[in-house]
C-alpha cells in the first residue's frame, strides 16, 4: 500500500512540474507575439546648461529606449543615418558644424510587429579639424594621405596629360604643393602632370572642406580640387556623386566652378554655381565648401556664391574622398595654347573639418 502510495505521489508530482513547464511555455509565446506598447525615449545632449543650452559642443547624445514587449530598436537619426540596437541604451556623436535641429524616428520591434514615435532634438557642434595636410615636409606628397593616379591621355574626359609620379610633376616645397603641367613627350602622351587621391586613406561624410591654392595660367589647363564617393568602386559614376570644390579652365580665367554631379544631373550639370576671382593665378585663395545632410554651400574668400539643397534623393549623404589634379585639355578644357609650355597649380594647404 506505501509502495502505492509514492507511485501515485510522485505521478501527482510530475504532472505537476509538466504543467508549470507548459504553462511557461505558453507564457513566454505570448510574449513574444506580443506588439510592443508602452515606447519610452529620452535624450541626453552632453554638457548640456544654461550657458550651453543645446550641448557643449561634442555633439554627443545619449538615448535611452524602453518599451513593453520590444526585443529590438530602430532609430532614424534625422542626418541621414540609421541605427538598430537591441539594448535601450546607446551613445551617438552628430558631427555637422553649428547648431542643427533633428527630427528622429524611432520604432520598438518585437516579431514583426512595432509602435513608433517621433523626436525632435537640437545639438551645438563646434568646429574640429578632423584631417589636414598642410604640405610642410618637402618631397613627395605624404603617402599616409595621398596616392598617385598613374594613368595614360585619354583616361577620362579626353584629356591630354599623362599622370605620373615623377618629382618633375608634383612636389612639395616650401610648403606648398605644386603640380605641374609639362608638354613634353612622354608615354603615349604630349603632356604631363599629377593626379593625387585619398581613396582608402581618408574619407568622411559631411564637413567644412577649406581650401587656399593659386591657380595656372594658359589656355588648355584644367586644376581641380574635389571629391568624389567613395563606393565609386561598386556603383560607378555619376551613382557615386561628384562634388567639385575649386575648377577651372585657362579659357575662362578668374572664374571658379563648383558644381555637384549625380545621376540624371552629370555632365553639363544644372547643379553648379561660378564665381569671379581676380588674380586666381597670381595670388592665393580661400576656397570652401560646408557640406551638411540639408545643403552644400560653396564660397571663395568667405564670399558664399552657391547653395545646393541636398537631400536623400541625391548620393551626398555617405563618404567621399579628396583629389587634386592638374588636366590638360580634355572635353572642357579644350585646345591648348600652341604656345604652352608648362603651369603650376599650387596648394597651401587643405582642412577639414566635421
Amino acid at each position: 500500500m506505501k509502495k502505492y502510495l509514492s507511485r501515485i505521489n510522485l505521478l501527482i508530482v510530475l504532472n505537476y512540474f509538466f504543467l508549470i513547464s507548459c504553462s511557461g511555455s505558453n507564457s513566454e509565446e505570448s510574449v513574444v507575439n506580443q506588439s510592443p506598447t508602452n515606447l519610452k525615449v529620452s535624450s541626453e545632449i552632453v554638457g548640456t546648461d544654461a550657458q550651453n543650452p543645446n550641448g557643449d559642443g561634442s555633439g554627443v547624445v545619449n538615448f535611452k529606449l524602453s518599451a513593453t514587449n520590444a526585443t529590438s530598436y530602430k532609430i532614424v537619426l534625422g542626418n541621414g543615418e540609421t541605427k538598430e540596437v537591441t539594448n535601450g541604451s546607446f551613445s551617438y556623436t552628430y558631427n555637422a558644424s553649428g547648431t542643427n535641429t533633428y527630427v528622429l524616428y524611432v520604432s520598438a520591434y518585437n516579431a514583426g510587429q512595432f509602435v513608433s514615435k517621433t523626436l525632435s532634438i537640437t545639438v551645438f557642434v563646434g568646429s574640429k579639424l578632423v584631417w589636414s595636410d598642410e604640405f610642410n615636409a618637402d618631397g613627395a606628397p605624404d603617402a599616409s594621405k595621398w596616392t598617385f593616379q598613374i594613368w595614360d591621355p585619354g583616361n577620362v574626359n579626353n584629356e591630354l596629360q599623362s599622370y605620373t609620379n615623377r618629382p618633375e610633376n608634383t612636389i612639395v616645397q616650401g610648403g606648398v604643393l605644386k603640380i605641374k603641367a609639362i608638354r613634353e613627350k612622354y608615354g603615349k602622351g604630349d603632356f604631363t602632370s599629377g593626379r593625387l587621391e585619398s581613396n582608402g586613406k581618408f574619407d568622411f561624410t559631411y564637413g567644412k572642406v577649406v581650401i587656399r591654392a593659386k591657380l595656372p595660367t594658359g589656355v588648355g589647363t584644367w586644376p581641380a580640387v574635389w571629391m568624389l564617393g567613395s563606393n565609386i568602386g561598386s556603383v560607378g559614376w555619376p551613382a557615386c556623386g561628384e562634388i567639385d570644390i575649386l575648377e577651372s579652365v585657362g579659357k575662362e580665367p578668374n572664374v571658379n566652378h563648383s558644381s555637384l554631379h549625380s545621376p540624371g544631373r552629370s555632365g553639363n550639370t544644372p547643379d553648379t554655381g561660378i564665381i569671379n576671382v581676380p588674380n586666381d593665378n597670381t595670388e592665393f585663395h580661400i576656397y570652401t565648401a560646408e557640406w551638411t545632410a540639408s545643403y552644400i554651400k560653396f564660397s571663395v574668400d568667405d564670399k558664399p556664391f552657391y547653395t545646393f539643397i541636398n537631400s536623400d534623393k541625391f548620393p551626398f549623404n555617405k563618404n567621399f574622398y579628396l583629389i587634386v589634379n592638374l588636366a590638360m585639355g580634355g572635353s572642357w578644357g579644350g585646345p591648348v595654347d600652341p604656345n604652352f609650355t608648362s603651369s603650376t597649380l599650387e596648394v597651401d594647404y587643405i582642412r577639414v573639418y566635421n
